[in-house]
């Protein structure tokens, strides 16, 4: 039966001891999924294949890998998790010996053969020492201290207000080209830093970023997130260069992610920019009405210009992100949009990507050979699916790290 139509609401879902416990366990799930063989003794972390073995070995160890680890077993370490500990041990030594570019400054995208140095790196990496800060990780204030030294120096960019994309390892440019998707990284990672430091300053990077992105340009786009710019942070809507983290079009998921995103930072910031959650009830809206498969559930991972499905996968990470959005907007507004919302994007990952018979999460449901290619293998990610089952057991006012340090798990 679909929500709202001759079905009786009843109580929210995350008020429901019931509910969180199972949003606990299938956290605890995933945690237990990803614990027993994702460590790789040489450094670094595995990619895990559908059973939860580490895939054949990678050539390049990317960065994002790394640091999400560290992140997520921080969480795992607030929870009272045995065992966390070594995890972050291990990816907090892996990108200061080897992610970090001792030489020229800055953290190489993939240890083995990748050199380039992203934003989007660097906002990981400020995300997990912002993460281990929160545990009191020792070398968390020299990670921080460091990759914001970089950030200031070579990333950011005063005019716009946002960062710049990408170097080489000497720190030459690469392209002209800027991105939304690095720039709403950062905006996660300098909440979460503000939080671990108190330093205004990278709040104040978090308000410009949303500022630039959504205030000025999703909100000219129809509350839509346009992804790609050239250095002048003038859309270009054509781009498509293959990219698998730069597609063509619009991505829905991400327009979710910033609901939850600029929500927290008006909480955060103390509810000083009106705007704010105007903008986060429009973003959530739009996407769920141009991004939602009416026909099968899930979101579209990327839409054309004129809002149809370009690339029909549909991807675990947008769903995730469609929870947290919905559980933000929930809390924050109440309006029973939000709560079937809630319920129907859960149904969808309860239906189609949670893998009862292995564990973890399909990265998109299985479909009939040849309906749709898929885009990943094996089971890529702790990160989204494990927040996506936190969110919602925390307050609005801040980073699931800084829930977890203030009020921990209640209720449960």
């Amino acid at each position: 039966m679909t929500p709202g139509k001759g079905a009786a609401m009843g109580a929210k879902w995350t008020t429901l001891p019931s509910h969180r416990r199972w949003l606990f366990d299938e956290a605890d799930a995933l945690f237990g999924f990803f614990e027993a063989e994702s460590i790789d003794p040489k450094g670094g972390f595995f990619d895990l294949d559908d059973a939860g073995h580490p895939k054949p070995a990678a050539t390049v160890r990317e960065i994002h890998v790394t640091t999400r680890t560290v992140h997520c077993f921080a969480i795992a370490r607030l929870m009272g998790r045995p065992g966390a500990d070594r995890f972050i041990d291990h990816g907090m030594d892996f990108l200061w010996r080897a992610h970090r570019d001792a030489a020229n400054g800055g953290y190489v995208w993939g240890v083995g053969g990748d050199d380039r140095k992203q934003a989007y790196g660097h906002a990981f990496v400020l995300l997990a020492a912002a993460s281990a800060k929160m545990v009191g990780h020792p070398d968390a204030d020299r990670l921080i201290a460091d990759v914001t030294e970089v950030l200031k120096a070579r990333f950011w960019e005063e005019k716009p207000g946002a960062a710049r994309e990408e170097f080489a390892r000497d720190w030459s440019p690469i392209s002209p080209y800027r991105g939304q998707n690095s720039n709403m990284h950062l905006t996660e990672a300098t909440m979460a830093a503000f939080e671990a430091t108190g330093d205004r300053m990278y709040l104040d990077w978090a308000e410009s970023i949303a500022t630039l992105i959504i205030s000025k340009n999703a909100a000219a786009a129809g509350w839509q997130v346009p992804e790609h710019y050239d250095a002048d942070w003038r859309v270009v809507r054509d781009y498509a260069d293959g990219d698998i983290f730069r597609p063509y079009g619009i991505t829905p998921g991400h327009a979710l992610e910033w609901t939850r995103l600029i929500l927290q930072l008006w909480e955060l910031g103390g509810r000083r920019l009106a705007w704010l959650p105007n903008a986060a009830a429009s973003l959530f809206r739009r996407a769920c009405a141009t991004g939602w498969s009416t026909a099968d559930g899930g979101i579209f991972y990327t839409l054309d210009w004129d809002g149809k499905p370009h690339l029909r996968n549909r991807l675990w990470w947008p769903a995730a992100e469609g929870v947290g959005a919905a559980a933000f907007l929930n809390q924050i507004d109440g309006a029973a949009e939000y709560e079937e919302w809630y319920r129907r994007i859960w149904d969808f990952i309860a239906r189609d990507l949670i893998d009862r018979e292995h564990g973890g999460w399909r990265t998109e449901p299985i479909e009939p050979a040849g309906a749709v290619a898929p885009l990943f293998s094996g089971k890529p990610d702790l990160y989204h699916a494990l927040q996506a089952c936190l969110i919602p057991l925390l307050p609005t006012t801040g980073s699931i790290t800084r829930g977890l340090a203030t009020s921990g798990l209640a209720e449960i």
